[in-house]
């Protein structure tokens, strides 16, 4: 098996950066989901709220992020240094406050033009629990970003494959890998060969990770990552042949055990 692809998301919710190597730290891929757009309740606005999320291009830089999205001009947001944080929540509901720090008002000004709501920008400085301990099977620790419940997510192209066979079955049009906004893309296992994987240790390249466990859908995937255009598909056909104790099952969590570098073409090796 080889790693294929890398992606990062450096706002919660935002269009995808595609990457040839990333830097693995104990709470995900460097610049994956540091930044979240939150409501006036503190609680992030994602892709579930508004598909206007897709149009969101953002880039990392030293101490800071380039926000970019058609018709607006690009804005560069330093990283917070100070202020009062601001108690935020991924969902409203599952989870507990975390401090962030809030980006400013030009931050904030855009992305509500953007979105067409109020919204405030903040920044997790520190990455941290924010699902209570117990509340999955295998507890992700307390260095988290604002990553829903795991540092990374893994999806296998063959299961896709088998996924885009039903949907062809059904009189549907494929969807692409983009759907389920991985961070790491993997070929040359057997389909759903990653439900025999869960709590197995797997190396990817010089680095090992646990896999924590399997990846509820929800949504988001039924939204075209680059139109915003939102169908019933493939959350439907997953629903028929995925559907396990009503969770419809895509991808593979991971949790990091050590740090450092990941490239394209690394080898994947899973413990026995």
């Amino acid at each position: 098996m080889r790693l294929t692809s890398i992606h990062t998301y450096p706002v919660k919710g935002c269009h995808r950066l595609d990457h040839d190597g990333a830097f693995v730290q104990p709470w995900g891929l460097a610049g994956d989901r540091r930044w979240m757009v939150v409501n006036a309740d503190g609680v992030g606005v994602t892709q579930r709220d508004t598909t206007r999320l897709v149009g969101l291009r953002a880039t990392v830089h030293d101490g800071g992020l380039t926000l970019r999205a058609d018709g607006q001009p690009d804005l560069d947001v330093p990283e917070p240094s100070g202020g009062e944080p601001v108690p935020v929540r991924t969902f409203r509901s599952r989870t507990f406050p975390v401090p962030a720090l809030a980006a400013g008002p030009a931050a904030d000004d855009w992305l509500g033009a953007l979105l067409g709501r109020p919204v405030r920008l903040v920044w997790l400085a520190q990455p941290t629990r924010h699902l209570a301990a117990g509340t999955r099977e295998h507890d992700t620790g307390d260095q988290v970003t604002f990553a829903d419940a795991y540092p990374l997510l893994l999806a296998n192209t063959a299961s896709l494959d088998a996924l885009n066979d039903w949907l062809a079955e059904a009189g549907e049009e494929p969807v692409p890998m983009t759907r389920f906004r991985p961070n790491l893309v993997v070929d040359g296992a057997p389909p759903w060969a990653e439900d025999d994987w869960v709590g197995r240790s797997l190396r990817i390249g010089d680095l090992r990770f646990r896999a924590a466990g399997p990846c509820d859908r929800c949504v988001v995937t039924t939204t075209d990552q680059e139109t915003g255009v939102r169908t019933k598909e493939p959350l439907r056909t997953l629903g028929r042949h995925r559907n396990v104790k009503q969770k419809l099952l895509f991808g593979l969590n991971l949790v990091p055990v050590d740090s450092g570098q990941l490239t394209v073409g690394d080898a994947v090796v899973i413990a026995p």
